[in-house]
């Protein structure tokens, strides 16, 4: 029987409210799962609805959920633990308690595949994300705030990104992707940590760096890129850094998402 797994990257919401820091410590999954044709929004409708709390009751903090732009059969979230012992001791907790075992037979008939997961740490300190807390959430069925449009980057790198990438996109990159209007709010590396719940299978030991910014919409990350492109003054040293293209996830929130 396919294990539904829920998760969701920590981004920053951009709106003057209480906001609470991930510590550099923590741990994020960032989780793509393929859905069966047609069926994405009854997903959501099921994980947004009866999901969310028994997860967080347990110990782990679900940041977002989103509809990927680019895949209509696409379900991404990300979820966020205090360190690798509490991810265990969460996980269990949950696919082992009441709320899992009420709900999987609605979830698990609607994925196809949900292997698709990074495990994921702060690439520095200072480039942790810093989501709202959990009680900015809207309810269940209630009109949320507006949302733009969160967008994350992953690098897939020749070699460990410790290895000069990370010095780079902090004193190079990041100011430069600001200034065209994606400001940098997180980044993330592979977490090394062997995988403490194998139930649920990750992608580990890849050369990634991951990071997420929020724009209003489509139309403004593309003027971003073109900005970028213009520029051009690190197009070349970041191609050099690269084993093969960037995958670019365009991610709308669901309205229960706290990363908005």
């Amino acid at each position: 029987m396919r294990v539904f797994l829920f998760l969701v990257l920590g981004f920053t919401a951009m709106v003057i409210r209480a906001e609470t820091p991930v510590a550099p410590s923590s741990v994020i999954e960032l989780r793509q799962y393929k859905i069966f044709a047609g069926k994405r929004d009854q997903m959501i409708q099921v994980f947004d609805g009866k999901l969310i709390e028994g997860q967080e009751d347990v110990g782990m903090r679900v940041l977002g959920q989103f509809r990927d732009l680019d895949d209509a059969n696409r379900f991404t979230w990300m979820r966020e633990f205090p360190d690798m012992a509490a991810r265990e001791r969460a996980l269990t907790a949950f696919y082992t308690g009441p709320v899992w075992k009420a709900h999987r037979s609605e979830a698990n008939p609607l994925l196809e595949d949900n292997d698709n997961v990074l495990l994921l740490r702060p690439a520095a300190a200072e480039l942790a994300l810093v989501a709202p807390p959990t009680s900015t959430r809207s309810e269940p069925g209630s009109q949320p705030d507006a949302a733009g449009l969160l967008v994350v980057t992953i690098y897939y790198l020749w070699k460990d990104p410790a290895e000069g990438f990370t010095g780079f996109f902090q004193s190079r990159l990041a100011p430069e992707l600001a200034g065209a209007g994606l400001p940098v709010l997180g980044a993330y590396v592979a977490e090394p940590t062997p995988n403490n719940f194998p139930a649920l299978p990750v992608r580990q030991h890849e050369k990634i760096f991951v990071w997420c910014t929020r724009v209003s919409d489509a139309s403004a990350y593309e003027q971003a890129q073109a900005s970028l492109r213009a520029k051009g003054s690190l197009n070349a040293e970041l191609a050099d850094y690269q084993e093969r293209p960037a995958q670019v996830l365009r991610l709308a929130p669901t309205s229960r998402s706290l990363l908005r």
